[in-house]
């Protein structure tokens, strides 16, 4: 029995999607559950788990393919359905044991009963392999791991074959890769020659002069990108290129900014910052105090948490704060709902939670839905003064630039040191009329510069 795989639709209005990577090959064993392809669309990256328990027998889409959703990608054979050996070759050691209990998961089953497909003469092998001190060989598709953590071995370039597992039935588990890097000495390096690519990106390999092969991901190229060098375009760049294009494009974009004085709640948050970290796990950055300013002011100035269509200028009924996060080679806009119903101490939790997820690309789509404006803190980089591209749909975004001390004139006309803080609005003028930005600029400040020691969380 075959199941055929379909390119899913992760997201009410994603209408296709691309094959970042695939994470089996033809051949290879597939659990239930697991993750087997990772596609890109252009509010995700997102792993697909295998609806069946068998062999993927055919890939349908190749890697960096964008397809319509409901378009059949591959093909999952049913364990029972896997061809016997051709006549006159040996039994495997595998066939006794089937007549009798067999303690192993069906992906080892699977894998020890079907030989390593080949082509064009060339075998392949279902993955890296290593060999045990009995001198038998183990394939890393057969090893119980999840997705995460193979991720995790990927990243610290260890075989995951080699890792003995402390988990439940021997499953290798995140600390069990950790301990394995520490141990070998292997840290993270994802530009180095023949690496692996960061998750979400897809592997590609090209040849260099003189003929030596040499596979690269493309994310480590663009990570550690060499003069001269041409860097290829992964799913995830192409959809940037195309969304800030079409922002560009259909939004005219307007800029203001104001300088605002963040001594006090600077001193706030230094502060609370050591309870709260012992509290939540978290840090506490400039960054919920900014939210809760934005909030605060876009509940004074609504047009802010609008979006431009062309029947007329829809104003949002709820304010759903995206946060943009640079990662290395990609970014993303995660977004808190409904953040006006949040303190600072809540928004502090939901943005500690989505730039984790984030840096660990375990982000959802749901988590990167419905945004109705953006605040990017571009400051914790070194930016002093930046504009920013809209993110489509939205009326503006704004910017919060890095913390310098400098000589300022106080309301007594004294000088004195103060922490001073840009921040800048780029904003939709089809909506937007520069007297309410200015009057939205001026509420964020005024509300930031009242806040102080003396606050509740």
């Amino acid at each position: 029995m075959a199941t055929t795989i379909t390119m899913p639709q992760l997201g009410e209005t994603v209408t296709e999607g691309t094959v970042a990577q695939w994470l089996k090959r033809v051949g290879d064993p597939v659990e239930k559950y697991e993750s087997f392809v990772e596609i890109s669309t252009d509010k995700v990256n997102a792993e697909v788990p295998s609806p069946a328990t068998g062999v993927l027998s055919q890939i349908l889409v190749k890697e960096g393919e964008t397809v319509a959703t409901g378009t059949p990608i591959a093909v999952i054979e049913d364990v029972a359905a896997v061809p016997a050996p051709a006549p006159g070759a040996p039994a495997p050691s595998t066939a006794e044991a089937a007549q009798t209990t067999d303690a192993r998961t069906p992906s080892e089953q699977v894998a020890a009963a079907i030989p390593t497909p080949a082509a064009n003469g060339v075998a392949r092998s279902a993955g890296p392999q290593t060999t045990t001190p009995s001198g038998a060989a183990i394939s890393a598709a057969s090893v119980h791991a999840s997705p995460a953590v193979r991720k995790l071995a990927r990243e610290h370039s260890v075989v995951i074959a080699e890792i003995r597992g402390t988990g439940q039935n021997g499953r290798v588990t995140a600390d069990d890769v950790l301990a394995y890097a520490t141990r070998r000495g292997a840290v993270p390096a994802p530009a180095a020659l023949g690496a692996m690519p960061y998750a979400g990106e897809t592997f590609h390999t090209t040849q260099q002069v003189g003929g030596t092969p040499a596979a690269h991901g493309a994310a480590a190229m663009y990570a550690n990108p060499q003069f001269g060098q041409t860097i290829p375009l992964t799913p995830v760049r192409k959809i940037i290129a195309e969304r800030m294009v079409e922002s560009k494009h259909a939004a005219p974009h307007a800029w203001s900014m104001v300088e605002v004085d963040v001594t006090n709640v600077w001193k706030w948050r230094s502060q609370e910052k050591e309870g709260f970290q012992q509290q939540t796990g978290y840090s506490l950055t400039l960054l919920p105090f900014m939210l809760r300013a934005v909030v605060e002011a876009i509940q004074q100035h609504p047009l802010l948490n609008a979006r431009w269509m062309p029947e007329g200028i829809h104003v949002n009924a709820a304010i759903n704060l995206g946060i943009a996060i640079g990662l290395e080679t990609n970014l993303v806009v995660p977004v808190i709902r409904n953040a006006d119903h949040l303190s600072i101490n809540g928004l502090a939790i939901a943005a500690g939670e989505l730039i984790e997820k984030a840096r660990r690309n375990r982000l959802s789509v749901d988590d990167l839905q419905g945004g109705t404006f953006t605040v990017n803190n571009v400051g914790a980089n070194g930016s002093v003064a930046s504009a920013p591209i809209i993110n489509g749909g939205q009326a503006g975004i704004v910017t919060m630039e890095t913390v310098v001390k400098k000589p300022v004139v106080t309301k007594d006309e004294a000088i004195a040191i103060r922490s001073m803080m840009n921040v800048c609005l780029s904003l939709d003028h089809r909506v937007i009329d520069g007297l309410i930005a200015s009057r939205f600029l001026n509420a964020v400040k005024a509300r930031l510069e009242a806040m102080g020691p003396t606050g509740s969380l």
